[in-house]
């Protein structure tokens, strides 16, 4: 088995080996339940260079849910404040932890971050680049809701242009097949580039839309972005055709799941919460055994 060293991009993976991590979650899924845990007396180093509740949070439980030891960092009481460069940052970290767990604003330091450090490093989202560990997330939840993903219409609606999450899980859909539909508001749409390399690779069905679907089998959302207009009354406009509500619920298909990688805010009201389509929470949920897979195997416990 080749394991992982880093993981920086969804686009480094192969299909086998996200077949092996989705098998490795559902074993840790289930040690989870057994609340069974050995101690591996490793440290895991989380590096946030921007806030984060979720994904902070779950790759902290993973590491300690796997007996491993925590190392956090705040940038704002850091020595990048005296001027230290980001990769002397990452050069002194390697030195104190067996894997490092980076998030940052800027697109390709993570990338950086694995040039600079001796241990693994897992891109735990790069500015608008990148977000390969939300990306097996919820590749996890779908297979976990509909036993499958090859021939499933996934909807992908929101800012396309600017979402990591979207970008890494677009790579994967084209990956095993999915149907997919790309919904956004115009020039918020996904990369084209990137729509050219899943399509070559893989040779999905990718249609696009300026409206998400209510007979998708997934609709996966993300907010749409004020500050990406040109003027208050076009994002208002925008947000409201994207805003998936009780109205528009109500003629959606009946076993439709959706999906978010939140925080969610205006895209979906708190009404929705409730509903049987809403499976962002349980998506989220497996934040935990999906990040100790990864961890498990770059870390070769």
């Amino acid at each position: 088995m080749a394991a992982l060293k880093d993981l920086i991009s969804a686009q480094q993976l192969q299909k086998k080996d996200v077949e092996r991590l989705l098998s490795s979650a559902k074993k840790m899924e289930a040690l989870l339940k057994e609340k069974s845990v050995s101690p591996c007396n490793k440290i895991v180093a989380t590096l946030f260079f921007e806030p984060s509740t979720r994904t902070h949070s779950s790759f902290a439980a993973a590491a300690m849910r796997l007996g491993c030891h925590v190392l956090p960092f705040n940038v704002s009481n850091s020595s990048i404040a005296k001027g230290e460069s980001f990769e002397d940052t990452i050069r002194m970290f390697d030195t104190y932890a067996d894997a490092l767990v980076l998030r940052h604003p800027q697109a390709g330091f993570a990338q950086i971050a694995a040039d600079a450090a001796s241990h693994p490093v897992v891109n735990a989202g790069d500015g608008g680049n990148e977000h390969p560990t939300q990306a097996l997330i919820d590749i996890y939840t779908i297979m976990s809701l509909k036993k499958k993903i090859s021939g499933l219409n996934v909807t992908l609606a929101g800012d396309l242009r600017h979402a990591r999450a979207m970008r890494s899980l677009f790579y994967l859909l084209g990956m095993f097949g999915a149907n997919i539909t790309l919904a956004s508001p115009a020039g918020l749409e996904m990369e084209t580039s990137l729509v050219r390399k899943v399509d070559e690779k893989f040779s999905p069905k990718i249609s696009f839309s300026r409206s998400p679907s209510k007979e998708s089998d997934i609709l996966y959302v993300c907010r749409i972005q004020k500050e990406r207009f040109a003027s208050p009354a076009a994002a208002e406009a925008a947000q409201d055709a994207f805003r998936i509500d009780s109205r528009f619920l109500s003629g959606a298909k009946k076993d439709m799941a959706i999906l978010h990688p939140l925080p969610k805010h205006l895209e979906i009201p708190p009404e929705v919460d409730a509903s049987p389509h809403a499976k962002y929470f349980q998506q989220a949920k497996y934040a935990v055994p999906v990040r100790m897979a990864v961890l498990k195997e770059i870390l070769a416990l």
